[in-house]
């Protein structure tokens, strides 16, 4: 970790990517790919993945079970089939309506509801937590904020992010034939609809802007130059994204024997995947921005070789990790010497004392 760092926006830095010399950005680029492996970027973003799916399954949850909340369940039920038999074959509805009327006519539907609400706000925080862990490798920091501080952090994020999410799939997913159903159940005009259907695509990417400065400014335990909505990794990371996700829409469509291969099981392949393929490139961004950072500090004459000098968001954690680790250190030698151990001063109590006083003393410190 850097000691005594200069402040993130020290004016001896570019501020601008057209301000970075030619065999600097030759440099970081390829510190670039280096460092995505050496950090993992593979194994990190299969994490994500894993974290990433298993918000799904209480979200898909609680959206079925929010029929049975909003009122007259069997006949919201019908309205949603009637809409979905517009644009998808009989049998699919008759497969979903039996599973439908159970939720919606169940009468701990509320109750469900709320748990689905929670258990995917839990589990979507486990992916921001994660995220935050890539991170603080990618940048090469410790995590030093204390859980209490933290987890609220991460589950705020993870409320915004899962409303990003849920815009993003409803823009994706009404479009075309459903819009147009949609328009004429609710009595909206062709030219409405029109509109929409172009404007969309502006509010999606505003969606995914939005998304990615918030998981790459709010998870790692750094203090980062100024707040960027779009900073280059970001762009890389969104154009990565969507390409990647064009191309391989295009290669199952056209090429690929997943429905031949695995049968019913080959969407939820295919969906594995496109979330892996998000997740690295999220990741790849992320990995461009820390050495876009290293670049600036080189150029501005700050030893940032080995490790970026930004200075970390809080070390109270990590300052206690430390500590731990040079007490078991000094406990080994000892065993080693045949000598008896002292008695341990860092007990959970003593933990706790330690915790409390560090939070009287900033609050005493900024009254």
């Amino acid at each position: 970790m850097p000691t005594n760092p200069p402040p993130p926006d020290d004016a001896a830095k570019a501020s601008w990517p057209t301000q970075i010399h030619k065999q600097t950005w030759v440099y970081l680029l390829r510190r670039t790919i280096h460092e995505f492996g050496q950090d993992g970027g593979i194994d990190a973003a299969a994490g994500l993945t894993f974290f990433a799916v298993l918000s799904v399954f209480p979200a898909a949850l609680a959206i079925v079970s929010l029929i049975g909340v909003i009122g007259d369940g069997p006949a919201t039920v019908d309205r949603l089939l009637s809409l979905l038999n517009q644009v998808a074959p009989e049998a699919v509805t008759e497969v979903l309506r039996q599973p439908l009327d159970d939720m919606a006519t169940a009468s701990t539907a509320s109750l469900t509801f709320v748990i689905g609400v929670l258990a995917a706000l839990w589990s979507a925080s486990a992916f921001v937590s994660a995220f935050g862990r890539a991170m603080n490798r990618i940048y090469e920091v410790d995590e030093g904020r204390p859980y209490w501080k933290r987890k609220p952090a991460q589950l705020a994020v993870t409320v915004l992010l899962v409303a990003l999410v849920l815009l993003s799939a409803t823009i994706v997913v009404v479009s075309g034939p459903i819009l147009h159903a949609i328009g004429e159940a609710l009595g909206i005009g062709n030219t409405a609809v029109s509109v929409w259907d172009v404007a969309k695509w502006p509010v999606l990417t505003a969606a995914v802007v939005v998304l990615v400065a918030v998981l790459y400014a709010t998870t790692p335990n750094i203090q980062q130059p100024r707040f960027r909505w779009l900073s280059l990794g970001a762009i890389v990371a969104i154009v990565l994204l969507a390409a990647a996700s064009a191309g391989f829409a295009y290669y199952v469509g056209n090429f690929s024997p997943y429905n031949q291969t695995f049968g019913t099981l080959a969407g939820v392949i295919i969906f594995l995947i496109w979330v892996f393929i998000v997740n690295m490139s999220l990741l790849l961004g992320a990995e461009l921005n820390t050495e876009l950072e290293r670049g600036r500090e080189l150029q501005a004459g700050i030893p940032a070789e080995t490790q970026l000098q930004l200075p970390p968001r809080d070390t109270t954690s990590s300052d206690l990790r430390q500590r731990t680790a040079h007490i078991d250190e000094q406990h080994g030698t000892l065993l080693r010497r045949g000598q008896p151990l002292p008695a341990r001063t860092d007990t959970l109590i003593a933990r706790v004392r330690e915790t409390v006083h560090s939070i009287w003393v900033r609050i005493r410190d900024h009254s």
